[in-house]
């Protein structure tokens, strides 16, 4: 395993130098141990970083993330939680109440830097580090920390004691180095939103009570000496003894771990690859052995029409706290029905290509996380559960519905600075899976699919931006689309398409198209005449310079370009209207048109959507 390691960190870091020469990544190699007392709930811990500037900048300062210390009253996450309109209502004002003994915290000892003592100070959930020594361009670095720490009750994704049993989530548990771009640092207070960290390779060593089974990100070193299902060789461990749990992980950006005495561990295999790993306590559900099927199928279908998932294990892990990705491992609830349990089992997967492969700062650009994620999910969900249903129609809703409340917020707002919870987790989550489905309506499925795996496999280990898709997708379909990144993103400008006239005109019918909403779109208006066929007038968009191939219709007729400023488009159509039956725009149902009622004619209550024109 360690060869393979070696081999692993190698491969990346050629892989990264020769790549990207535009865009460096910096680098992390964390060495830990720590000491765990499940008695008190803390531990003592030591950390090597090892840290490389592959930047062209001298840096002066660097910064850590104490991500515990938001788990105290008065904290920067605290005080949101309870000055914020709509609380999220796992935190509302427990942190508030949280006792001496229940609160997180992170307290570094000792800090060195190349073996001198430096200075430092603790800002909350930062540690701003000042340098006795400059960090030069391409030069390597080593910082060796001495730090405690001890586990709040669990509120958000990290803590002990939860409400299903599970004795400790450990997420965001070490000082973790903040991550320095092409933007320069980003070291912001953890106010329970989005993470964003630097491509690294982690050793770590967890000492504790022996009774406890560890899940972790990572490869176990030493199965032969821990047993508990992770070796077929059968280890008796005494009680009140120490076991010390050795993990390698390398090529990610975090490092998660939980423990509980009761953990049941079952190994499936994908295929000769990779192995999943579950991690749940018996007396929870029945649905776990249910599930892991589901689970190795969500892998096979992502690897198939996104791309290869690199390592060679995952875990899934019974967490009790909603669900929370990570790399290499999810913490999820662990009760619930089968279909819940399968739901939040692929969405957190499914974060494995979009976050922890990919790496966007999701703190600035969740959507391209948490959307992403939630598009693939539908089409997942969509084959392990077949449906006749549009598997993307509650996202949809659920931003129509934003629009209709008034309190949309454009998707390049930074996660931590909506007004409210629900702006943000609609543009992240519902907006943002919109943006791709609609992408596939612009330059079609099949190119869509072909610019996806592309934007995978060119991109990962990278931190992609949203113009790093862009250019990805108008390389693949040959199309400008800038328009849509501009309006969708950056603004709160809605669509709004209407079919304002239809008039005979000489055994011909002009048809008459009008813009109400402010974001420009191309149009598939579909006609069905009364002899059963039907007939697509494709509008692209003059901006677009060019248009989509794709033809999910029998007879599709190219018209002329739209200018976005005309409010109004009209074409012929060469047939008398007594022989239209219906004129729809968008029977596929991808254009999120905020008042669909207007795109039929003649109006209808209730507009049909043709059977096998999309999705």
């Amino acid at each position: 395993m360690k060869n393979l390691f070696i081999l692993f960190a190698f491969a990346s870091l050629s892989f990264q130098g020769m790549a990207q020469t535009d865009r460096w990544q910096q680098r992390a190699a964390y060495e830990m141990s720590v000491d765990f007392d499940v008695n008190t709930h803390r531990y003592t811990g030591t950390q090597k970083l090892v840290y490389t500037n592959n930047s062209p900048d001298t840096l002066h300062k660097v910064f850590y993330h104490l991500y515990l210390n938001a788990f105290q009253p008065g904290s920067q996450m605290d005080v949101r939680s309870r000055t914020i309109a709509d609380p999220d209502g796992r935190v509302m004002d427990r942190i508030y109440k949280l006792s001496p003994d229940e609160i997180g915290y992170e307290k570094v000892k000792s800090l060195k830097h190349n073996g001198k003592a430096v200075k430092y100070e603790v800002v909350g959930t930062i540690l701003e580090v000042t340098l006795n020594e400059k960090i030069m361009p391409k030069s390597q670095h080593t910082f060796e920390m001495e730090f405690e720490a001890q586990v709040p009750l669990q509120i958000r994704r990290t803590g002990r004691n939860n409400k299903e049993g599970i004795d400790y989530s450990m997420a965001q548990w070490y000082p973790k180095m903040s991550e320095y771009d092409y933007e320069g640092w980003h070291a912001n207070p953890y106010i329970a939103r989005e993470f964003y960290g630097i491509w690294g390779d982690f050793d770590v060593k967890i000492t504790m009570d022996a009774s406890y089974v560890i899940a972790a990100t990572g490869y176990l070193q030493n199965p032969d000496k821990i047993g508990h299902g992770y070796s077929k060789k059968t280890v008796t461990h005494k009680k009140g003894d120490k076991l010390t749990w050795h993990f390698v992980a390398p090529n990610v950006h975090d490092f998660v771990w939980a423990a509980d005495p009761d953990y049941k561990h079952d190994i499936v295999q994908v295929d000769k690859d990779l192995d999943l790993h579950f991690f749940y306590q018996d007396d929870t559900t029945n649905y776990w052995k249910e599930m892991e099927p589901y689970a190795v199928r969500c892998f096979k279908i992502m690897n198939e029409r996104f791309g290869r998932y690199p390592y060679k294990q995952y875990s899934v892990i019974q967490g009790g706290d909603g669900g929370m990705e990570y790399p290499m491992a999810t913490l999820v609830l662990g009760r619930g029905n089968l279909r819940s349990l399968v739901g939040v089992t692929v969405h957190e997967s499914i974060h494995s290509w979009f976050q922890m492969l990919l790496g966007s700062n999701e703190s600035k650009y969740a959507w391209m996380d948490e959307g992403f994620t939630t598009y693939a999910q539908n089409e997942v969900i969509k084959e392990l559960f077949p449906s006749r249903n549009n598997p993307h129609y509650g996202s949809y809703i659920s931003y129509q519905r934003l629009v209709e409340s008034g309190l949309e917020e454009p998707m390049t707002t930074h996660s931590d600075h909506y007004n409210t919870n629900r702006a943000y987790s609609t543009a992240a989550y519902s907006k943002g899976g919109v943006f791709l489905h609609q992408l596939s309506y612009i330059i079609g499925q099949s190119v869509f699919d072909r610019g996806m795996k592309r934007y995978f496999n060119e991109w990962k280990y990278k931190h992609p931006n949203p113009t790093d898709l862009k250019r990805i997708m108008e390389k693949e379909s040959g199309l400008e689309l800038d328009w849509y990144w501009e309006d969708w993103v950056g603004t709160t400008r809605t669509i709004d398409y209407a079919v304002k006239e239809v008039l005979p005109t000489a055994g011909k019918t002009a048809v008459v198209l009008e813009r109400i909403g402010k974001m420009p779109m191309p149009l598939d208006v579909v006609v069905s005449y009364t002899d059963g066929t039907q007939e697509n007038f494709y509008i692209p968009l003059e901006m677009m310079r060019g248009e989509k191939t794709e033809n999910l219709y029998s007879k599709t007729t190219l018209l002329a370009d739209w200018p976005w400023t005309y409010p109004e488009y009209s074409f012929s159509i060469n047939r008398p209207v007594t022989s239209i039956q219906r004129i729809i725009i968008d029977p596929s149902s991808r254009l999120a048109d905020i008042v669909p009622d207007n795109n039929v004619y003649p109006a209808l209550t209730e507009v049909p959507r043709m059977q096998g024109s999309g999705n």
